[in-house]
């Protein structure tokens, strides 16, 4: 094997014989996720998508207005979880290390037709996020604490599989324990490299360990405040990211015109898409599209369970917000921002450097500050996150919350997998969270296509009710569903 050859991701492999195995790794793990992409995923995540917005008569579009109305309701029990905590919850899952450093990835990678397809994935996925979410409303679990639910309880109890349940639950726990916090943890390493003081071959283990320490810290009882003070700024940081995204695109207006010309051009140059498709801009904007979103994923309808409405398709509705704020608001935001700066994207700029190069160009070295910042904030919400969604996971395999014991010690790898992935390569960690989110989305897009009715039943069962001029209320009989639910029942 040679080991200096550039990889797909025009990086330069510096490891030695030594690190073959990784190498190997890497390799496997990048061969399963082209060909996920290639053939697999493109054909159900789209052609799900198109399914449903069809079916649903593009709910996206007509019934945006309602989305707005509903997202402004109360809960119907007081103090319990309203339709904007939950958009709040599932936005925030959403919004992180994706919206920057996956959007730049995706355009030095893919090109600047990447973003088309972001687009299209952000678009029809809107409606696979709307079954998803709905589903989960429906079948939704009572607890001591209010509603829970997501994937795995709908599978269950619609399908009567549990052991499919299981399957999905575990891919869940693989995704955001593993694939998706190591990226994560990757990610934030790679901003500091604009940094004076980085050394490539030490630095990104000093972060790691740092991160595993705060995190571990924070998931073994302590660091309350570090959390609460998180939770504050990063909310606040985000409104600064996306203004600043937006003012630095209108600065540069002159250039977005011409921007929007090479997005459409590149995204129909069908001769380089077909020719390369590995590295096409269709294969990366739908992968970093489905990175940030997630819309068909399985991951949103856990936080949907738990709203507390009157009606299962309003927290759909809610849900296929999340999507285009996510995708069609930030990841836009940041790829305007970059590509109207003025700087040309290039495979050696891929991921932070990119984003800091191009505010540089406005902001000067302010920039590097700002970005860092901005990601520390974000990835250790998003690391402290996707453990939580993993703790309900292991909940639901093991039929009972975990002991002390066994969450000591899936907590402590946690963090020793957070400290690998800021020392792993990139391509290697992109094409792990890949591979472990696509194994969620193939499991979880053919059963909402098999489960579908009862959503669009309640669809056409709320529409009937708005358009009377009432405040849509739910009950399973009025759509045939006569199994006992802990919900909706007369």
């Amino acid at each position: 094997m040679n080991f200096g050859k550039a990889n797909k991701y025009g990086i330069i492999n510096k490891q030695t014989k030594k690190g073959g195995a990784t190498f190997m790794f890497g390799e496997i793990i990048g061969a399963i996720s082209n060909f996920m992409y290639s053939y697999l995923l493109i054909i159900m995540l789209i052609g799900v998508g198109l399914y449903y917005t069809l079916r649903t008569r593009l709910v996206q579009v007509r019934m945006f207005k309602e989305t707005i109305r509903v997202i402004l309701e109360k809960p119907v029990e007081s103090g319990a979880v309203s339709s904007f905590q939950a958009l709040m919850v599932s936005t925030a899952s959403r919004v992180g290390t994706g919206n920057i450093i996956g959007i730049s990835t995706a355009i030095c990678l893919g090109g600047y037709g990447a973003v088309f397809w972001m687009w299209v994935i952000a678009v029809v996925g809107g409606a696979s996020a709307f079954i998803e979410s709905t589903l989960a409303q429906i079948y939704k679990k009572r607890g001591p604490h209010g509603s829970y639910g997501g994937p795995a309880y709908y599978i269950e109890a619609a399908l009567g599989s549990r052991g499919l349940a299981v399957l999905f639950a575990l891919a869940l726990i693989v995704t955001y324990g593993c694939g998706f916090n190591m990226l994560c943890s990757y990610n934030l390493q790679s901003t500091f490299a604009a940094l004076s003081f980085y050394n490539p071959d030490t630095t990104p283990w000093i972060i790691g360990a740092v991160e595993a320490v705060l995190v571990g810290y924070c998931l073994l009882g302590g660091g309350k405040r570090v959390i609460k003070a998180t939770s504050t700024l990063v909310p606040l940081m985000g409104v600064i990211y996306i203004s600043v995204a937006f003012i630095l695109t209108i600065m540069h207006i002159n250039l977005v015109p011409g921007v929007v010309g090479r997005i459409f051009a590149e995204a129909f140059d069908f001769n380089a898409i077909f020719g390369g498709f590995a590295g096409s801009c269709m294969m990366f904007g739908i992968k970093r599209g489905l990175y940030s979103n997630e819309a068909g994923v399985g991951s949103a309808p856990n936080a949907a369970a738990a709203a507390d409405v009157s009606h299962p398709v309003k927290q759909g509705l809610v849900q296929m917000l999340s999507v285009f704020i996510d995708t069609l608001l930030i990841c836009t935001a940041t790829a305007f921002m970059c590509l109207s700066s003025g700087i040309e994207p290039t495979k050696e700029l891929a991921g932070a450097p990119y984003v800091q190069a191009a505010l540089a160009a406005s902001m000067g070295d302010y920039a590097k500050l700002f970005i860092t910042v901005s990601m520390v904030l974000f990835a250790f919400t998003t690391l402290l996150g996707n453990l939580y969604y993993v703790d309900n996971a292991f909940a639901y395999v093991l039929k009972h919350v975990p002991g002390k014991t066994f969450t000591l010690c899936y907590r402590i790898l946690a963090c020793v997998l957070i400290f690998i992935g800021a020392g792993s390569s990139m391509g290697t960690m992109w094409d792990l969270a890949d591979v472990t989110m696509g194994f969620m989305a193939i499991i979880n897009l053919p059963v909402i296509c098999i489960l579908g009715g009862p959503a669009l039943r309640a669809l056409d069962d709320y529409t009937e009710q708005r358009d009377a001029g009432k405040n849509p209320e739910f009950k399973a009989s009025k759509i045939g569903l006569t199994q006992k639910l802990d919900y909706w029942q007369d």
